[in-house]
Protein backbone atom coordinates (compact mmCIF):
# COMPACT_ATOMS: atom_id res chain seq x y z
CA UNK A 1 0.00 0.00 0.00
CA UNK A 2 1.36 3.37 -0.99
CA UNK A 3 2.16 5.66 2.00
CA UNK A 4 0.02 8.77 2.30
CA UNK A 5 1.70 12.15 1.91
CA UNK A 6 0.89 14.84 4.55
CA UNK A 7 -1.56 17.44 3.29
CA UNK A 8 -0.39 20.98 3.96
CA UNK A 9 -3.29 23.42 4.18
CA UNK A 10 -1.82 26.22 6.31
CA UNK A 11 0.29 29.06 5.03
CA UNK A 12 4.02 28.94 5.63
CA UNK A 13 3.89 31.71 8.23
CA UNK A 14 1.27 30.02 10.44
CA UNK A 15 2.51 28.27 13.57
CA UNK A 16 0.19 25.67 15.03
CA UNK A 17 0.01 24.24 18.56
CA UNK A 18 -2.73 21.79 19.44
CA UNK A 19 -3.86 19.35 22.12
CA UNK A 20 -1.90 19.27 25.37
CA UNK A 21 0.78 21.50 23.85
CA UNK A 22 -1.75 24.33 23.30
CA UNK A 23 -3.19 23.90 26.79
CA UNK A 24 0.26 23.82 28.37
CA UNK A 25 1.26 26.95 26.44
CA UNK A 26 -1.73 28.95 27.71
CA UNK A 27 -1.28 27.70 31.26
CA UNK A 28 2.39 28.70 31.31
CA UNK A 29 1.56 32.13 29.86
CA UNK A 30 -1.13 32.81 32.48
CA UNK A 31 1.14 31.67 35.32
CA UNK A 32 3.97 33.87 34.00
CA UNK A 33 1.80 36.99 33.91
CA UNK A 34 0.44 36.26 37.39
CA UNK A 35 3.98 35.71 38.64
CA UNK A 36 5.02 39.11 37.29
CA UNK A 37 2.60 40.95 39.58
CA UNK A 38 2.15 38.54 42.49
CA UNK A 39 4.88 40.16 44.60
CA UNK A 40 3.09 43.55 44.37
CA UNK A 41 -0.10 42.31 46.05
CA UNK A 42 -1.10 43.90 49.33
CA UNK A 43 0.04 46.87 51.42
CA UNK A 44 3.53 45.41 51.83
CA UNK A 45 3.96 44.35 48.23
CA UNK A 46 7.08 45.30 46.31
CA UNK A 47 7.42 47.83 43.49
CA UNK A 48 8.45 47.18 39.90
CA UNK A 49 10.80 49.36 37.85
CA UNK A 50 9.78 49.49 34.20
CA UNK A 51 12.17 50.99 31.66
CA UNK A 52 10.74 51.81 28.23
CA UNK A 53 12.52 51.64 24.88
CA UNK A 54 13.20 55.38 25.07
CA UNK A 55 14.62 55.15 28.59
CA UNK A 56 11.46 56.34 30.36
CA UNK A 57 11.27 54.91 33.88
CA UNK A 58 8.10 53.97 35.76
CA UNK A 59 8.27 52.77 39.37
CA UNK A 60 4.99 51.35 40.65
CA UNK A 61 3.22 48.43 42.31
CA UNK A 62 -0.03 49.10 40.47
CA UNK A 63 -0.96 45.92 38.61
CA UNK A 64 -2.81 47.66 35.79
CA UNK A 65 0.11 50.00 35.12
CA UNK A 66 2.69 47.20 35.16
CA UNK A 67 0.76 45.05 32.70
CA UNK A 68 -0.04 47.97 30.41
CA UNK A 69 3.65 48.92 30.22
CA UNK A 70 5.11 45.49 29.49
CA UNK A 71 4.75 44.16 25.97
CA UNK A 72 3.34 40.64 25.66
CA UNK A 73 3.12 38.59 22.48
CA UNK A 74 1.59 35.30 23.58
CA UNK A 75 -2.19 35.31 22.89
CA UNK A 76 -2.95 33.62 26.21
CA UNK A 77 -0.88 36.21 28.06
CA UNK A 78 -2.71 38.97 26.22
CA UNK A 79 -6.02 37.58 27.48
CA UNK A 80 -4.75 37.74 31.06
CA UNK A 81 -3.55 41.31 30.54
CA UNK A 82 -7.05 42.08 29.25
CA UNK A 83 -8.42 40.87 32.61
CA UNK A 84 -6.40 43.58 34.33
CA UNK A 85 -7.53 46.20 31.82
CA UNK A 86 -11.20 45.23 32.26
CA UNK A 87 -10.88 45.27 36.04
CA UNK A 88 -9.25 48.69 35.93
CA UNK A 89 -11.86 50.10 33.53
CA UNK A 90 -14.85 48.71 35.41
CA UNK A 91 -13.92 49.30 39.05
CA UNK A 92 -10.50 50.95 39.19
CA UNK A 93 -8.91 48.54 41.68
CA UNK A 94 -8.33 44.84 42.29
CA UNK A 95 -6.32 44.29 39.10
CA UNK A 96 -3.53 42.37 40.81
CA UNK A 97 -6.02 40.19 42.69
CA UNK A 98 -7.79 39.29 39.45
CA UNK A 99 -4.56 38.40 37.63
CA UNK A 100 -3.15 36.35 40.53
CA UNK A 101 -6.46 34.49 40.68
CA UNK A 102 -6.27 33.68 36.96
CA UNK A 103 -2.79 32.25 37.47
CA UNK A 104 -3.98 30.12 40.40
CA UNK A 105 -7.02 28.83 38.48
CA UNK A 106 -4.82 27.85 35.55
CA UNK A 107 -2.37 26.12 37.89
CA UNK A 108 -5.23 24.09 39.39
CA UNK A 109 -6.45 23.28 35.88
CA UNK A 110 -2.97 22.04 34.97
CA UNK A 111 -3.02 19.58 37.87
CA UNK A 112 -6.47 18.33 36.93
CA UNK A 113 -5.51 17.87 33.28
CA UNK A 114 -2.57 15.72 34.41
CA UNK A 115 -5.05 13.63 36.41
CA UNK A 116 -7.04 13.03 33.24
CA UNK A 117 -9.93 15.41 33.96
CA UNK A 118 -11.39 16.62 30.67
CA UNK A 119 -11.19 20.40 29.97
CA UNK A 120 -14.96 20.56 29.49
CA UNK A 121 -15.49 19.15 32.99
CA UNK A 122 -13.01 21.64 34.44
CA UNK A 123 -14.77 24.50 32.66
CA UNK A 124 -18.14 23.32 33.95
CA UNK A 125 -16.83 23.14 37.51
CA UNK A 126 -15.26 26.60 37.26
CA UNK A 127 -18.49 28.19 36.01
CA UNK A 128 -20.48 26.50 38.78
CA UNK A 129 -17.86 27.67 41.26
CA UNK A 130 -18.07 31.24 39.94
CA UNK A 131 -21.84 31.34 40.39
CA UNK A 132 -21.48 30.02 43.93
CA UNK A 133 -18.63 32.43 44.71
CA UNK A 134 -20.65 35.45 43.60
CA UNK A 135 -23.59 34.26 45.69
CA UNK A 136 -21.35 33.86 48.76
CA UNK A 137 -19.66 37.24 48.26
CA UNK A 138 -23.06 38.95 48.04
CA UNK A 139 -24.05 37.32 51.34
CA UNK A 140 -20.85 38.61 52.97
CA UNK A 141 -21.39 42.21 51.86
CA UNK A 142 -22.24 45.04 54.23
CA UNK A 143 -24.17 48.26 53.62
CA UNK A 144 -22.66 51.73 53.58
CA UNK A 145 -24.54 55.02 53.46
CA UNK A 146 -23.24 57.50 50.85
CA UNK A 147 -22.93 60.10 53.61
CA UNK A 148 -20.87 57.81 55.90
CA UNK A 149 -17.58 59.67 55.51
CA UNK A 150 -15.74 57.55 58.08
CA UNK A 151 -16.45 54.23 56.35
CA UNK A 152 -15.76 55.66 52.89
CA UNK A 153 -12.39 56.92 54.11
CA UNK A 154 -11.52 53.39 55.22
CA UNK A 155 -12.41 52.10 51.74
CA UNK A 156 -10.16 54.73 50.17
CA UNK A 157 -7.41 53.88 52.66
CA UNK A 158 -7.44 50.21 51.70
CA UNK A 159 -7.00 51.12 48.03
CA UNK A 160 -4.09 53.53 48.46
CA UNK A 161 -2.20 51.77 51.26
CA UNK A 162 1.11 50.41 50.02
CA UNK A 163 1.52 53.01 47.28
CA UNK A 164 4.70 54.58 48.74
CA UNK A 165 2.70 57.48 50.18
CA UNK A 166 2.09 56.17 53.70
CA UNK A 167 2.89 59.47 55.40
CA UNK A 168 0.00 61.33 53.75
CA UNK A 169 -2.60 58.64 53.17
CA UNK A 170 -4.82 59.83 56.02
CA UNK A 171 -4.99 63.29 54.46
CA UNK A 172 -5.56 61.86 50.99
CA UNK A 173 -8.37 59.64 52.29
CA UNK A 174 -10.29 62.73 53.39
CA UNK A 175 -9.55 64.65 50.20
CA UNK A 176 -10.71 61.75 48.01
CA UNK A 177 -13.96 61.17 49.89
CA UNK A 178 -14.81 64.88 50.04
CA UNK A 179 -14.11 65.27 46.31
CA UNK A 180 -16.44 62.41 45.40
CA UNK A 181 -19.15 63.60 47.80
CA UNK A 182 -19.10 67.06 46.21
CA UNK A 183 -19.76 65.78 42.67
CA UNK A 184 -22.16 62.93 43.51
CA UNK A 185 -25.60 63.45 41.98
CA UNK A 186 -28.91 61.74 42.63
CA UNK A 187 -31.09 60.92 39.63
CA UNK A 188 -34.24 58.78 39.61
CA UNK A 189 -33.61 57.82 43.21
CA UNK A 190 -30.12 56.48 42.46
CA UNK A 191 -26.79 58.05 43.33
CA UNK A 192 -24.37 58.38 40.41
CA UNK A 193 -20.82 59.66 40.25
CA UNK A 194 -18.94 60.45 37.04
CA UNK A 195 -15.21 59.85 37.48
CA UNK A 196 -14.50 62.61 34.95
CA UNK A 197 -15.98 65.12 37.39
CA UNK A 198 -12.99 64.72 39.70
CA UNK A 199 -10.02 66.37 38.00
CA UNK A 200 -6.55 65.42 39.21
CA UNK A 201 -3.78 67.96 38.63
CA UNK A 202 -0.07 67.47 39.36
CA UNK A 203 2.28 70.29 40.30
CA UNK A 204 5.97 69.65 40.76
CA UNK A 205 7.49 71.25 43.83
CA UNK A 206 6.80 71.52 47.55
CA UNK A 207 5.83 68.40 49.50
CA UNK A 208 3.23 65.67 49.02
CA UNK A 209 1.81 66.94 52.32
CA UNK A 210 0.63 70.01 50.40
CA UNK A 211 -1.99 68.13 48.38
CA UNK A 212 -5.33 69.91 48.54
CA UNK A 213 -8.92 69.77 47.39
CA UNK A 214 -10.16 72.73 45.36
CA UNK A 215 -13.88 73.34 44.96
CA UNK A 216 -13.33 74.44 41.40
CA UNK A 217 -10.72 73.99 38.70
CA UNK A 218 -7.04 74.55 38.01
CA UNK A 219 -6.22 75.93 34.56
CA UNK A 220 -2.73 75.31 33.14
CA UNK A 221 -2.56 78.90 31.89
CA UNK A 222 -1.92 82.37 33.31
CA UNK A 223 -3.24 85.84 32.50
CA UNK A 224 -2.42 87.25 29.07
CA UNK A 225 -1.21 90.66 30.26
CA UNK A 226 0.92 91.85 33.15
CA UNK A 227 -1.44 94.83 33.41
CA UNK A 228 -4.22 92.52 34.62
CA UNK A 229 -4.77 91.63 38.28
CA UNK A 230 -3.18 88.44 39.63
CA UNK A 231 -6.03 87.83 42.03
CA UNK A 232 -9.77 88.46 41.82
CA UNK A 233 -12.04 87.92 44.81
CA UNK A 234 -15.79 87.35 44.44
CA UNK A 235 -15.10 86.49 40.84
CA UNK A 236 -17.71 86.53 38.10
CA UNK A 237 -16.35 84.37 35.33
CA UNK A 238 -17.25 84.55 31.63
CA UNK A 239 -16.52 81.62 29.31
CA UNK A 240 -16.09 82.50 25.62
CA UNK A 241 -15.39 79.89 22.94
CA UNK A 242 -14.61 82.28 20.06
CA UNK A 243 -11.47 84.42 19.60
CA UNK A 244 -11.34 88.06 20.70
CA UNK A 245 -9.40 89.07 17.63
CA UNK A 246 -10.05 89.89 14.01
CA UNK A 247 -9.92 86.63 12.10
CA UNK A 248 -9.32 86.07 8.42
CA UNK A 249 -12.43 85.73 6.28
CA UNK A 250 -13.29 82.44 4.62
CA UNK A 251 -13.70 84.19 1.27
CA UNK A 252 -10.72 85.80 -0.47
CA UNK A 253 -11.13 89.55 -0.70
CA UNK A 254 -9.01 92.59 -1.52
CA UNK A 255 -9.29 96.07 -0.06
CA UNK A 256 -7.78 98.92 -2.04
CA UNK A 257 -6.24 101.58 0.22
CA UNK A 258 -4.76 104.62 -1.48
CA UNK A 259 -4.32 107.19 1.31
CA UNK A 260 -2.90 107.38 4.82
CA UNK A 261 -6.34 108.39 6.10
CA UNK A 262 -7.78 105.12 4.81
CA UNK A 263 -5.04 103.16 6.60
CA UNK A 264 -5.89 104.94 9.85
CA UNK A 265 -9.60 104.43 9.30
CA UNK A 266 -9.08 100.73 8.71
CA UNK A 267 -7.06 100.43 11.93
CA UNK A 268 -9.62 102.49 13.85
CA UNK A 269 -12.41 100.20 12.67
CA UNK A 270 -10.54 97.13 13.85
CA UNK A 271 -9.80 98.78 17.20
CA UNK A 272 -13.45 99.80 17.60
CA UNK A 273 -14.68 96.29 16.87
CA UNK A 274 -12.40 94.79 19.51
CA UNK A 275 -13.29 97.53 22.01
CA UNK A 276 -16.98 96.69 21.61
CA UNK A 277 -16.27 93.00 22.25
CA UNK A 278 -14.33 93.86 25.41
CA UNK A 279 -17.03 96.31 26.52
CA UNK A 280 -19.70 93.63 26.08
CA UNK A 281 -17.79 91.33 28.43
CA UNK A 282 -17.30 94.08 31.01
CA UNK A 283 -20.95 95.15 30.71
CA UNK A 284 -22.10 91.64 31.66
CA UNK A 285 -20.44 92.12 35.05
CA UNK A 286 -17.57 89.71 34.39
CA UNK A 287 -14.23 90.37 36.07
CA UNK A 288 -12.59 87.12 34.89
CA UNK A 289 -12.53 85.78 31.33
CA UNK A 290 -11.64 82.31 30.10
CA UNK A 291 -11.29 82.31 26.32
CA UNK A 292 -10.89 79.09 24.35
CA UNK A 293 -9.16 80.97 21.51
CA UNK A 294 -6.75 83.89 21.27
CA UNK A 295 -7.17 87.41 22.64
CA UNK A 296 -5.67 90.25 20.58
CA UNK A 297 -3.41 92.90 22.10
CA UNK A 298 -6.09 95.54 21.61
CA UNK A 299 -8.73 93.46 23.42
CA UNK A 300 -6.20 92.73 26.16
CA UNK A 301 -5.66 96.48 26.63
CA UNK A 302 -9.36 97.24 27.11
CA UNK A 303 -9.93 94.24 29.38
CA UNK A 304 -6.92 95.14 31.53
CA UNK A 305 -8.13 98.74 31.71
CA UNK A 306 -11.44 97.45 33.13
CA UNK A 307 -9.63 95.26 35.69
CA UNK A 308 -10.54 91.95 34.06
CA UNK A 309 -8.25 88.94 34.51
CA UNK A 310 -8.25 87.19 31.12
CA UNK A 311 -6.79 83.84 30.06
CA UNK A 312 -6.52 82.77 26.43
CA UNK A 313 -6.17 79.43 24.62
CA UNK A 314 -7.87 77.48 27.39
CA UNK A 315 -8.25 73.83 26.24
CA UNK A 316 -11.80 72.74 25.44
CA UNK A 317 -11.68 70.08 28.15
CA UNK A 318 -10.78 72.68 30.79
CA UNK A 319 -13.52 74.98 29.51
CA UNK A 320 -16.09 72.24 30.06
CA UNK A 321 -14.69 71.51 33.52
CA UNK A 322 -14.86 75.19 34.39
CA UNK A 323 -18.43 75.48 33.12
CA UNK A 324 -19.55 72.58 35.35
CA UNK A 325 -17.62 73.85 38.36
CA UNK A 326 -18.85 77.44 37.99
CA UNK A 327 -22.37 76.55 36.81
CA UNK A 328 -21.70 78.89 33.89
CA UNK A 329 -22.56 78.82 30.19
CA UNK A 330 -19.97 78.73 27.43
CA UNK A 331 -20.91 81.54 25.05
CA UNK A 332 -19.91 81.83 21.40
CA UNK A 333 -20.36 85.58 20.86
CA UNK A 334 -19.37 88.12 23.54
CA UNK A 335 -22.22 90.39 22.39
CA UNK A 336 -24.76 87.84 23.62
CA UNK A 337 -23.14 87.45 27.06
CA UNK A 338 -25.40 88.27 30.03
CA UNK A 339 -25.06 88.14 33.80
CA UNK A 340 -26.99 84.85 33.83
CA UNK A 341 -24.23 83.19 31.81
CA UNK A 342 -21.53 84.02 34.34
CA UNK A 343 -20.18 81.65 36.95
CA UNK A 344 -19.18 82.70 40.45
CA UNK A 345 -16.19 81.79 42.59
CA UNK A 346 -14.78 83.10 45.84
CA UNK A 347 -11.30 83.46 44.37
CA UNK A 348 -9.46 83.35 41.06
CA UNK A 349 -5.73 83.50 41.62
CA UNK A 350 -2.64 83.11 39.47
CA UNK A 351 0.06 80.79 40.77
CA UNK A 352 3.21 81.88 38.95
CA UNK A 353 5.34 79.10 40.49
CA UNK A 354 3.18 76.39 39.02
CA UNK A 355 2.28 78.48 35.96
CA UNK A 356 -1.41 77.82 36.63
CA UNK A 357 -4.55 79.72 37.60
CA UNK A 358 -6.75 78.43 40.40
CA UNK A 359 -10.48 79.00 40.48
CA UNK A 360 -11.73 78.06 43.95
CA UNK A 361 -14.72 78.47 46.21
CA UNK A 362 -17.33 77.64 43.56
CA UNK A 363 -20.92 77.35 44.77
CA UNK A 364 -22.40 73.85 44.33
CA UNK A 365 -19.76 72.77 41.81
CA UNK A 366 -20.44 69.76 39.59
CA UNK A 367 -16.69 69.18 39.19
CA UNK A 368 -13.85 69.50 41.63
CA UNK A 369 -10.05 69.30 41.53
CA UNK A 370 -7.50 67.39 43.58
CA UNK A 371 -4.17 69.22 43.35
CA UNK A 372 -1.16 66.98 44.01
CA UNK A 373 2.34 68.17 44.75
CA UNK A 374 5.64 66.32 44.92
CA UNK A 375 9.36 66.68 44.51
CA UNK A 376 9.76 64.35 41.52
CA UNK A 377 7.85 63.13 38.49
CA UNK A 378 8.10 59.52 39.71
CA UNK A 379 6.47 60.42 43.02
CA UNK A 380 3.75 62.50 41.37
CA UNK A 381 2.87 59.72 38.95
CA UNK A 382 2.56 57.13 41.72
CA UNK A 383 0.62 59.63 43.82
CA UNK A 384 -1.77 60.17 40.93
CA UNK A 385 -2.26 56.41 40.46
CA UNK A 386 -3.06 56.05 44.15
CA UNK A 387 -5.59 58.89 44.11
CA UNK A 388 -7.24 57.54 40.94
CA UNK A 389 -7.62 54.11 42.58
CA UNK A 390 -8.96 55.65 45.79
CA UNK A 391 -11.40 57.85 43.91
CA UNK A 392 -12.74 54.95 41.85
CA UNK A 393 -13.35 52.64 44.82
CA UNK A 394 -15.13 55.37 46.79
CA UNK A 395 -17.34 56.03 43.76
CA UNK A 396 -18.11 52.30 43.49
CA UNK A 397 -19.01 52.05 47.17
CA UNK A 398 -21.21 55.16 47.09
CA UNK A 399 -23.07 54.09 43.95
CA UNK A 400 -23.68 50.49 45.09
CA UNK A 401 -23.88 51.15 48.82
CA UNK A 402 -22.02 47.89 49.58
CA UNK A 403 -18.58 46.72 50.66
CA UNK A 404 -16.76 43.61 51.90
CA UNK A 405 -13.79 43.05 54.18
CA UNK A 406 -10.26 42.63 52.83
CA UNK A 407 -7.07 41.01 54.10
CA UNK A 408 -7.85 37.68 52.42
CA UNK A 409 -10.93 37.15 54.59
CA UNK A 410 -13.38 36.86 51.69
CA UNK A 411 -11.08 34.51 49.75
CA UNK A 412 -10.67 32.24 52.79
CA UNK A 413 -14.43 32.12 53.29
CA UNK A 414 -14.89 31.29 49.60
CA UNK A 415 -12.29 28.53 49.87
CA UNK A 416 -14.16 26.93 52.79
CA UNK A 417 -17.71 27.39 51.49
CA UNK A 418 -17.05 26.25 47.91
CA UNK A 419 -15.27 23.13 49.18
CA UNK A 420 -18.35 22.34 51.25
CA UNK A 421 -20.51 22.96 48.19
CA UNK A 422 -18.32 20.62 46.12
CA UNK A 423 -19.21 17.76 48.48
CA UNK A 424 -22.83 18.04 47.38
CA UNK A 425 -21.92 17.64 43.70
CA UNK A 426 -21.19 14.20 42.31
CA UNK A 427 -18.84 12.99 39.61
CA UNK A 428 -15.67 14.60 38.32
CA UNK A 429 -17.22 18.07 38.50
CA UNK A 430 -16.64 17.80 42.25
CA UNK A 431 -12.89 17.62 41.63
CA UNK A 432 -13.11 20.70 39.38
CA UNK A 433 -15.03 22.59 42.07
CA UNK A 434 -12.44 21.65 44.69
CA UNK A 435 -9.71 22.90 42.37
CA UNK A 436 -11.63 26.13 41.84
CA UNK A 437 -11.94 26.60 45.61
CA UNK A 438 -8.24 25.90 46.14
CA UNK A 439 -7.31 28.73 43.77
CA UNK A 440 -8.62 31.28 46.29
CA UNK A 441 -5.78 30.30 48.64
CA UNK A 442 -3.46 32.21 46.31
CA UNK A 443 -4.60 35.60 47.64
CA UNK A 444 -3.97 35.15 51.41
CA UNK A 445 -0.83 33.13 50.58
CA UNK A 446 0.55 36.02 48.51
CA UNK A 447 -0.40 38.56 51.19
CA UNK A 448 1.47 36.56 53.83
CA UNK A 449 4.50 35.89 51.64
CA UNK A 450 4.79 39.54 50.53
CA UNK A 451 4.61 40.65 54.17
CA UNK A 452 7.47 38.40 55.27
CA UNK A 453 5.44 35.76 57.12
CA UNK A 454 5.25 32.01 56.62
CA UNK A 455 2.38 31.60 54.14
CA UNK A 456 1.55 28.02 55.16
CA UNK A 457 1.27 28.93 58.85
CA UNK A 458 -0.95 31.90 58.08
CA UNK A 459 -3.32 30.03 55.78
CA UNK A 460 -3.76 27.37 58.49
CA UNK A 461 -4.56 30.09 61.05
CA UNK A 462 -7.05 31.68 58.65
CA UNK A 463 -8.80 28.37 57.97
CA UNK A 464 -9.05 27.61 61.68
CA UNK A 465 -10.58 31.04 62.37
CA UNK A 466 -13.14 30.67 59.57
CA UNK A 467 -13.96 27.12 60.67
CA UNK A 468 -15.00 28.69 63.99
CA UNK A 469 -17.40 31.02 62.18
CA UNK A 470 -15.15 34.10 62.13
CA UNK A 471 -16.03 35.11 58.56
CA UNK A 472 -14.28 38.51 58.84
CA UNK A 473 -10.96 37.00 59.93
CA UNK A 474 -8.11 38.16 57.71
CA UNK A 475 -4.38 38.71 57.82
CA UNK A 476 -2.98 41.79 59.53
CA UNK A 477 0.02 42.22 57.24
CA UNK A 478 1.87 44.47 59.69
CA UNK A 479 1.69 42.26 62.78
CA UNK A 480 1.30 38.87 61.14
CA UNK A 481 -1.81 38.11 63.18
CA UNK A 482 -5.21 36.87 62.05
CA UNK A 483 -7.66 39.54 63.19
CA UNK A 484 -11.13 40.90 62.43
CA UNK A 485 -10.74 42.93 59.22
CA UNK A 486 -13.96 44.84 59.84
CA UNK A 487 -12.64 46.04 63.18
CA UNK A 488 -9.29 46.85 61.55
CA UNK A 489 -11.05 48.96 58.90
CA UNK A 490 -9.68 46.92 55.98
CA UNK A 491 -12.62 47.08 53.59
CA UNK A 492 -13.20 47.37 49.84
CA UNK A 493 -16.16 47.75 47.47
CA UNK A 494 -18.26 44.69 46.72
CA UNK A 495 -18.13 45.63 43.03
CA UNK A 496 -14.35 45.21 42.95
CA UNK A 497 -14.46 41.74 44.50
CA UNK A 498 -17.28 40.55 42.24
CA UNK A 499 -15.54 41.83 39.11
CA UNK A 500 -12.21 40.18 39.96
CA UNK A 501 -13.90 36.81 40.59
CA UNK A 502 -16.00 37.01 37.44
CA UNK A 503 -13.22 38.21 35.12
CA UNK A 504 -10.69 35.69 36.42
CA UNK A 505 -13.14 32.78 36.24
CA UNK A 506 -14.46 33.52 32.76
CA UNK A 507 -10.98 34.11 31.31
CA UNK A 508 -9.69 30.87 32.84
CA UNK A 509 -12.59 28.93 31.32
CA UNK A 510 -11.88 30.44 27.90
CA UNK A 511 -8.20 29.47 28.11
CA UNK A 512 -8.93 25.96 29.39
CA UNK A 513 -11.27 25.24 26.47
CA UNK A 514 -8.62 26.11 23.87
CA UNK A 515 -7.05 22.99 22.34
CA UNK A 516 -5.72 24.45 19.10
CA UNK A 517 -3.72 27.61 18.44
CA UNK A 518 -2.87 28.86 14.96
CA UNK A 519 -0.63 31.90 15.12
CA UNK A 520 0.19 33.88 12.00
CA UNK A 521 3.74 35.17 12.13
CA UNK A 522 5.98 37.16 9.86
CA UNK A 523 7.02 34.88 7.02
CA UNK A 524 10.53 33.47 7.32
CA UNK A 525 12.58 32.49 4.29
CA UNK A 526 12.78 28.74 3.88
CA UNK A 527 10.24 27.93 6.62
CA UNK A 528 8.01 24.90 6.19
CA UNK A 529 4.35 24.73 7.05
CA UNK A 530 3.24 22.18 9.64
CA UNK A 531 0.91 19.49 8.38
CA UNK A 532 -2.61 18.73 9.48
Amino acid sequence: MQSQQPIIILKENVERNYGREAQRSNIMAAKAIAGAVRSTLGPRGMDKMLVGSTGDIVITNDGATILSEIGVQHPGAKMVVEVARTQDDEVGDGTTTAVVLVGALMEQAEQMLEQGIHPTVIAQGYLMGMDKALEIVDSLSLKVDPSDRKTLMKIADTAITGKSIEQVKDKLDGIIVDAVMIVAEKANGKLTVDEDDVMIKKQKGESIDDAELIRGVVIDKVKVSEQMPKKVQKAKVALISMPLEITKTQVKAKIKITTAEQVNAFGDQERETLRKLADAIVASGANVLLCQKGISDIAQFYLAKAGVLAIEDVPEKDMKYAARALNANIITKPESLTAKDLGTADLVEEDTEGNVTRISGCKNPKTTTILLRGTSDFLLEELERAVVDGTRVVMDAMEDGTYVVGGGAVETELLMKIRDYAQTVGGRVQIALEGYAAAFESIPLALAENSGFNPIDKIVELKNAHAKGKKNAGLNVYEGKVTDMLAEGVIEPLRSKRQSIQSASETSVMLIRVDDMMITQQAKKGSAAPGM
